[in-house]
């Protein structure tokens, strides 16, 4: 098993260490499995290298600056990532390629700066990692790369609410600058993350940023300035434009979290991003309405820090928190999120009638007509006259009397005697 695997070799050279006994890959197959379909495999790689036959005929040579590459594509070789999943930046290298992990029986035209290399070569190369930058996929859809040039200090990011400063160049792809902050002469630009101050991609890949990180960010339209055209200070921006940031990250304070806060403090922070949800909503931004009401209920949790009156407040808040967050969930269609929410309020108040309101016209939204129908009845126990839960009562009526048509003439059809045809 160990024999079969020693196909692949290498000889290293570190910095200052002079040189290693020749190490088997067989470590890389490993890494490689581990690591090459997950966070390592949008990296970009610069390598140089040198590719030569046996006979030592150079067929192929990077130029001096090496070549940039994305990981997960490859290059050169089917088996090239897993030999860089192994190394460092700054490493040199020797490989000797076997046959069948170069280019086999057929071997490979002379072409894209290659010259002829003839069936059944084995390949000596000479290689170095010159960069290895993380390419971070900040989306999930690849609509925001976040491509680092320079790590950050320390282990934290800022998070959502934080207030960053940083300094940038902003271009077009074609490098046109339409915006400097922080370079030349002008000011930093400080600002609080997941707040609409900045351009929706620039405010999510800030929010992983390391203090001193440097990176390039390229956004997509749907993320920065869509399909209207938009005049910067240094530049205009046309339509549907793609565009890039030259970034660094020069400070930035977290906003703390619940556990970081005194009772009183966490009240507060809670009831003032409960006003921040109310003036979204106003505004149909239901969904940053409804990541404020979240939020501002995490700060009131009932996690026993809080003493008796101090507990009265906050289950106060946090069932308006969770009243306000199943609106939000109605105005965006999601009906089961506003039940869930609702019922958290009535676990601990059974004859909430706006939570009893709410649930049931998400179960009327999602055809449960009998759920919603419990709740109506209780809504109106509690509040007798309460016109709103009148009205939903009617609709309700109409709805079952609507389906219970449907149903008889689904019954009809299925159970109607069948007529016997004969032919004479």
């Amino acid at each position: 098993m160990f024999a079969k695997m020693v196909e692949l070799s290498r000889k290293l050279w570190r910095r200052g260490k002079g040189m290693i006994d020749p190490v088997i890959l067989m470590k890389s197959l490993v890494v490689y499995q581990l690591l090459i379909h997950n966070s390592f495999a949008s990296h970009m790689a610069t390598m140089k290298y040198q590719v030569a036959l046996e006979a030592g005929t150079v067929v192929a040579e990077t130029p001096e600056g090496g070549v940039e590459f994305y990981v997960n594509d490859g290059h050169l070789l089917p088996r090239l990532p897993k030999v860089i999943m192994t190394m460092t930046r700054g490493e040199k290298a020797e490989l000797i390629v076997q046959p069948q992990y170069a280019f086999g029986e057929k071997g490979r035209e002379a072409g894209s700066g290659f010259r002829s290399i003839p069936p059944d070569s084995m390949l000596y190369i000479n290689i170095e990692l010159v960069s290895f930058k993380p390419v971070i996929n900040v989306t999930g859809d690849f609509t925001v790369i976040k491509k680092i040039f320079k790590e950050g200090e320390g282990a934290f990011t800022a998070n959502e609410g934080a207030n960053v400063t940083v300094r940038y160049t902003a271009m077009l792809e074609d490098g046109t600058v339409f915006e400097k902050r922080g370079i030349d002469e002008t000011q930093p630009l400080k600002f609080v993350t997941d707040e609409e101050q900045v351009i929706t991609g620039l405010d999510r890949a800030v929010a992983t940023m390391k203090k001193g990180e440097r990176a390039i960010i390229s956004i997509h339209p749907d993320y920065a300035f869509g399909n209207v055209e938009v005049k910067q200070d240094l530049a205009i921006v046309p339509p549907g434009s793609k565009v890039v940031y030259d970034i660094e990250m020069v400070d930035f304070i977290k906003e703390k979290a619940p556990w970081e806060l005194n009772s009183n403090e966490k009240i507060k922070v809670a009831e003032r991003k409960k006003e921040e949800g109310n003036l979204l909503f106003k505004s149909g931004k239901y969904q940053r309405a409804a990541k404020k009401y979240d939020k501002a209920a995490d700060f009131v949790s009932r996690d026993g820090s809080l003493g008796d009156d101090e507990e009265k407040l906050a289950k106060s808040l946090r069932v308006s928190c969770w009243l306000n967050g199943a609106a939000c969930c109605l105005k965006l269609n999601d009906f089961p999120g506003a039940i869930k929410l609702c019922t958290q309020v009535l676990d601990v108040e059974f004859h909430n009638v706006k939570a009893l309101y709410r649930r049931a016209q998400a179960y009327i939204e999602t055809e449960d007509f009998l759920l919603a129908d419990v709740d109506i009845k209780k809504a109106l126990e509690v509040d007798p006259q309460n016109r709103e839960v009148k009205v939903l009562k009617m609709k309700l009526k109409q709805l079952q009397a609507d389906s219970d048509k449907k149903d008889a003439k689904l019954y009809e059809s299925m159970f109607a005697p069948k007529t016997k045809v004969i032919s004479v």
